[in-house]
């Protein structure tokens, strides 16, 4: 989620309403009794149809896409035949029925064959041979979106870059011409100050995309690009208002202040790890990132003023085209944005055009336009959030609300309650394949932020519009935007903190398939008054009778403890308990948000003791994250002071925090609590090995409630050697061992007979560049009778002392997401 942010259309109630074709439908009122017509589903038939081939044949490829194309040109000529067959006779719902059948055939043969085109050009026999060969090229290309940072690479401080393939030249000097795209992982800071359209040149290794969308290839690079020429001035004074708007939120507070600017323009650079969290638990993810529902605010605003000012229809359209273009310019084109604009745009024609017109129509040919034109939306999960959430306020929410109003209801607090609900039961079942969860406390989250999206959007774009011309008035209004902010970050904070406000769910594919067929069962149950009351009374006896059960048996952190792993990635972050809600932490992995949520799930308010192994990026970059709303007492470091950069973000921390910054060397013994460290590595200061940080990091044994716990750092061979010679005989022997350098191949034979453990705990991050851990050493621990624990399959993980003794457990990673 990350980096790239998931985006779903958040419900409104209150603010400035959309301009009709971005808006949910309006269906008559009927409070006298009146069905209203059932929607026109020709379109959404054609829509859905094209989407599902587009999404299959990413996965399945150009061929198996065509066969299917095939096969719907056979079904659509039947039915087409059909339906000349039934004009004539008066049988209406065939008819209508039979032209969805068509619109369907027609869908599916569109995607197809907009699909196939696409992985055509993908699959470029020359381009596709240089990636496997991973061939050193030379690479013209056009930057497509803003360059943001990635955390599961396993190298700090990486970039990825979305760009268009103008022309590569391979190692023989031959040119391939392409229009192709091509993903960049950039570590050069020359990289962050891109913008979209910037043409440049740059020298990298291909290498083979994962799959599932339409990149060609992906191009590493450890150099600066050479620039050509400027971006479009469009793009260069977008760029110029974002940041006007990122120097305006500066003196603000650093929580709304850091989702401001992401609310307004997707700009989530300065977001903290925590508010990302929060939000998440609480199923107001969409608002960490610019939606449809954004724009929807915007032109509805100027709808309004074009009104009030009593401006014609068509100066009242223009203006609010200006606004919608103005607006994606602004807030870069994201999939859900880029839906919205589309079905803004053709709304706005009709309403030019002075005829009416049907939102869901609206929506279904966005959709459908944007799928043929880029197949790669079918996959993303922020356009099916988004188009999810507003075909629920299309087709549940007017039901529900004159539903609510024919019980009395009253008007406003009908749609309210409508509105939200919609649109959480059309996204629940994407959420839930992502996030491996099911959230009980996102309706009324989301139903409590209605009243604070629309001023905070508003004021956030004024912000920015003024900030070129007049900074300080720029500051002003952004400290205005800055209270309806700081009201989503309540709600998200106590909303992650009530207990049971989540509940587990089988993620991926199945989960979401799962809980669809769940909710159709239930929509379609809940027609019949008896069934509706029954699922009530059962729902809330569930609910009722669950909670409890999670109070007291939360599951994580299991009960007896002695070392937790946290899944922060490619990085360590050890966990050993001192007390309720006290704990030693060695290591802070190479994020904050990872190592914070770590520590909150594990009830942490206090840290007396946090012990830095060496002072490489991916040990100490999440610092930050364990000061994070903890008091730390002390902050043990090792008497290497390599890399500087490293060393000097934990001085920063600790002297923020207000922490004792100790050096300790081997020998020392640091109690706390009940937990006994003592220091036995490294005996004397290495130099002249392959990596004198990793050889001079702090090796660690741990003894909490018995157990003893061996933390190696990311000692290597030279390292695990001098140990081995210099140690007491049974000195390194322990029960638990946290593998040095993430499981790397780099482990000396006898340094792992004198430890001899029964459980190996490796932190290790998803997907990392550096082949960890090591087939050979895993192979060589299982052999050894050695349970292995992963983080990046088994996200945190813990060792557990028990009456029979030690047990391991696991708190798994949530399909669809990466530690």
């Amino acid at each position: 989620m990350s980096e790239s942010a998931v985006a779903a259309d958040p419900p409104q109630v209150g603010g400035p309403q959309p301009p009709p074709p971005a808006g949910p439908a309006q269906a008559a009122p009927s409070a006298g009794g009146t069905r209203s017509e059932p929607p026109d589903l020709r379109l959404a038939g054609l829509a859905v149809a094209a989407w599902l081939t587009a999404l299959a044949g990413l996965h399945l490829g150009s061929r198996a896409v065509l066969l299917v194309a095939g096969a719907a040109v056979g079904l659509t000529a039947i039915g087409a035949v059909h339906l000349l067959g039934r004009l004539g006779r008066p049988r209406a719902m065939a008819l209508r029925y039979g032209w969805v059948a068509v619109a369907v055939g027609l869908g599916v043969v569109c995607g197809g064959a907009a699909t196939a085109a696409q992985l055509a050009a993908r699959d470029a026999p020359a381009i596709r041979a240089l990636a496997e060969q991973r061939a050193p090229v030379t690479a013209d290309l056009v930057v497509r979106d803003d360059p943001r940072p990635i955390r599961s690479a396993g190298r700090p401080g990486m970039l990825l870059v979305s760009t268009e393939l103008v022309r590569l030249t391979g190692p023989d000097g031959r040119r391939f011409h392409a229009s192709v795209r091509l993903l960049v992982l950039a570590t050069d800071p020359a990289w962050r100050g891109l913008l979209p359209g910037q043409r440049l040149t740059v020298d990298g290794r291909l290498g083979v995309p994962r799959g599932g969308d339409l990149t060609a290839a992906v191009l590493s690079t450890n150099g600066p690009p050479e620039r050509h020429g400027k971006s479009s001035w469009a793009q260069r004074a977008a760029g110029t208002l974002r940041t006007g708007l990122q120097r305006a939120c500066a003196p603000l507070p650093d929580d709304p202040g850091g989702l401001l600017p992401g609310l307004v323009v997707g700009d989530t650079s300065r977001l903290p790890p925590a508010v990302e969290a929060d939000f998440q638990a609480t199923g107001m993810t969409h608002l960490n990132a610019v939606s449809g529902s954004n724009v929807a605010i915007v032109v509805g605003a100027v709808l309004l003023l074009a009104r009030w000012s009593r401006a014609g229809p068509w100066l009242a359209v223009a203006l609010c085209g200006v606004a919608l273009v103005g607006f994606v310019i602004l807030v870069r084109p994201s999939p859900s944005v880029v839906r919205a604009a589309t079905m803004g745009a053709i709304g706005l024609a009709a309403l030019a055009a002075g005829r009416p017109r049907a939102a869901l129509p609206a929506l279904a040919a966005a959709v459908t336009v944007l799928v043929l034109v880029d197949p790669e939306l079918a996959g993303d999960p922020g356009f099916a959030l988004s188009v999810l959430a507003t075909g629920g306020l299309l087709l549940l929410a007017p039901r529900w609300r004159d539903g609510l109003r024919r019980r009395g209801v009253p008007p406003g607090l009908a749609e309210a309650l409508a509105v939200p609900a919609a649109a959480q039961l059309a996204c629940g079942p994407v959420v839930a394949g992502i996030s491996g969860t099911v959230s009980l406390v996102a309706v009324p989250a989301n139903l409590l932020a209605v009243p604070a999206i629309a001023p905070a959007t508003v004021l956030g774009v004024l912000a920015a519009m003024v900030s070129s011309i007049w900074p300080a008035g720029a500051e002003f209004v952004a400290w205005l935007a800055s209270w309806p902010a700081w009201w989503l970050v309540v709600i998200a904070r106590h909303g992650a903190r009530l207990p049971g406000g989540t509940l587990p769910w089988p993620g991926g594919v199945p989960g979401a398939l799962l809980l669809t067929g769940l909710t159709v069962a239930l929509l379609i149950a809940v027609r019949r008054p008896l069934v509706r009351r029954l699922v009530a009374v059962v729902g809330v006896a569930a609910v009722l009778g669950a909670l409890p059960v999670r109070l007291v048996a939360a599951g994580w952190p299991p009960a007896g403890w002695v070392v937790v792993a946290c899944a922060v990635g490619q990085g360590d972050a050890l966990v050993l308990p001192v007390g309720p809600g006290r704990a030693v932490v060695v290591d802070a992995g190479p994020e904050p948000g990872p190592v914070d949520g770590c520590l909150r799930r594990l009830g942490v308010r206090e840290v007396p003791l946090l012990v830095i192994s060496h002072f490489h990026a991916d040990h100490v970059g999440g610092v930050a994250g364990v000061f994070r709303g903890r008091r730390v007492g002390a902050v043990l470091t090792p008497s290497s002071t390599d890399p500087e950069s490293g060393r000097d973000l934990v001085r920063a921390a600790a002297a923020g925090g207000r922490a004792a910054l100790l050096t300790t060397v081997a020998g020392a013994r640091h109690p706390v609590g009940g937990v006994d460290l003592l220091v036995l590595g490294p005996p004397y200061p290495l130099a002249g090995t392959r990596s004198d940080p990793n050889n001079n990091s702090l090796v660690l044994r741990a003894t909490v409630a018995g157990v003893r716990i061996l933390l190696a750092g990311d000692a290597e061979t030279e390292e695990q050697h001098a140990m081995v010679a210099r140690a007491a005989p049974g000195q390194l022997r322990a029960d638990v061992l946290k593998v040095a350098h993430h499981g790397s191949a780099y482990q000396d034979q006898g340094f792992l007979d004198a430890v001899r453990p029964a459980v190996a705990l490796v932190p290790v991050g998803t997907g990392n560049t550096y082949g960890h851990p090591s087939p050979q050493l895993l192979a060589q621990l299982g052999r050894g009778g050695v349970r292995v624990l992963r983080t990046d399959t088994d996200g945190d993980v813990a060792a557990v002392r028990t009456d029979g003794g030690l047990a391991v457990a696991r708190r798994g990673v949530p399909a669809g997401r990466q530690p």
